[in-house]
């Protein structure tokens, strides 16, 4: 299955505040001492009035206040808020049990047979073989290999490993031919992993026929998108094609 992405939003960050404060307080002016009476103390042993003789306590230093520059300056403006993440495209689910039109291709074939137990290995050479024969006469792929399964039992398999062709190829050995892939309705699964693990991909795809109350024909196709000699077998991608009557 296609995982879905979650899009991460950036979190906005304010600007810390600009405090000015001032440090310290203002040193109080010392109080005048009081003036002298025009009247005569009443007693010459008075004492001066401490006041008088004491020396002015010294003024505190005020706080050095900030410059108009520095007060006009506003406080710095909190950055604009991040713009969100293009969200990535959403991947929707892989087909299953797509109705399709299948188009008949011409494609050089080789018949085969195959035991479960080397089920891939035996397809694998079948490209091999034809690979070689196209290979050899400069013909290119017309599109992706294919398998069509003609028949099944407990043991094995028969069936026609195919790959589209522009051409007409030489030389063809006896188990070769040239002819057509199958056309008409179908339904559309696809597979994803190794060929071993096809069973549960074709479990799914008996039960959906089942519930549709769909009745199929007496051969499947499978069309490998990814190059079954160039791939590992884990990460083969295969459309499974179903014919239906």
């Amino acid at each position: 299955m296609i995982g879905f992405r979650r899009l991460a939003l950036a979190a906005l960050i304010p600007a810390a505040a600009l405090s000015l404060g001032l440090s310290g307080a203002l040193a109080q002016t010392p109080s005048p001492a009081p003036a002298a009476s025009a009247s005569p103390s009443p007693s010459p042993s008075a004492s001066p009035s401490p006041a008088a003789s004491a020396s002015p306590a010294p003024a505190a230093t005020p706080s050095p206040l900030p410059s108009p520059a520095a007060s006009a300056s506003p406080s710095p403006a909190a950055p604009p808020p991040a713009a969100a993440a293009t969200p990535a495209p959403v991947q929707t689910a892989d087909p299953f049990g797509q109705e399709i039109t299948l188009e008949a291709k011409k494609v050089v074939m080789v018949k085969g047979t195959a035991n479960w137990d080397s089920a891939f290995d035996t397809l694998v050479d079948a490209f091999k073989t034809l690979n070689a024969l196209l290979d050899k006469q400069g013909i290119k792929h017309a599109g992706n290999a294919m398998i069509v399964y003609t028949s099944t039992d407990d043991t094995g398999f028969t069936f026609l490993a195919e790959i589209p062709v522009d051409q007409d190829p030489k030389n063809l050995t006896k188990d070769m031919s040239i002819g057509k892939s199958p056309e008409g309705k179908a339904l559309k699964f696809v597979h994803r992993g190794s060929y071993d693990n096809m069973d549960n991909t074709y479990e799914a795809i008996t039960n959906h026929l089942d519930d549709k109350k769909l009745e199929a024909k007496d051969t499947f196709i499978e069309e490998y998108l990814t190059d079954p000699l160039k791939t590992a077998e884990d990460k083969l991608v295969i459309n499974v094609f179903v014919p239906l009557k």
